[in-house]
């Protein structure tokens, strides 16, 4: 099936009006969209479902952002998931903490649609490059 073969983002935010607002987003560029409302759950989809990249909060309850990307990058199921921070926690060691534990990129909110966009596309083609090719 084509929609299959399009890349899988999983949506972790505990305000249900920004997880709407990034599935929309992200499945009007063409992706496929998953969703989960806390760290609990946003580490069950993500071990159940294999998304190529995740677009998490960090302040969900359950269990913080932070936990949730050391436990995932952490999973050999789930460590080459691309995991893109969206949060409105603005502090300077915020960008360097999030690198450290794992994140491939962070913004900051409100961030612009074409700046979330543009950052899903520039990782899912960096994971894409970095995909065996098949010999001829």
């Amino acid at each position: 099936m084509a929609s299959e073969k399009k890349p899988l983002i999983l949506v972790a935010d505990d305000f249900g009006l920004a997880r709407e607002v990034y599935v929309r987003l992200v499945s009007y560029a063409g992706f496929r969209a998953a969703e989960a409302s806390n760290g609990p759950e946003a580490i069950e989809k993500a071990v159940s479902l294999r998304p190529q990249m995740i677009i998490m909060d960090l302040g969900m309850p359950g269990m913080d952002g932070w936990e949730v990307i050391r436990k995932l990058k952490g999973d050999t199921r789930t460590k080459d998931c691309r995991i893109v921070v969206v949060t409105g926690a603005a502090y300077v060691e915020g960008a360097r903490k999030a690198k450290e534990a794992g994140c491939d990129a962070y913004l900051i909110k409100p961030c612009l649609p074409e700046t979330l966009l543009g950052v899903v596309h520039r990782l899912l083609t960096k994971t894409e490059s970095k995909s065996p090719r098949p010999r001829s």
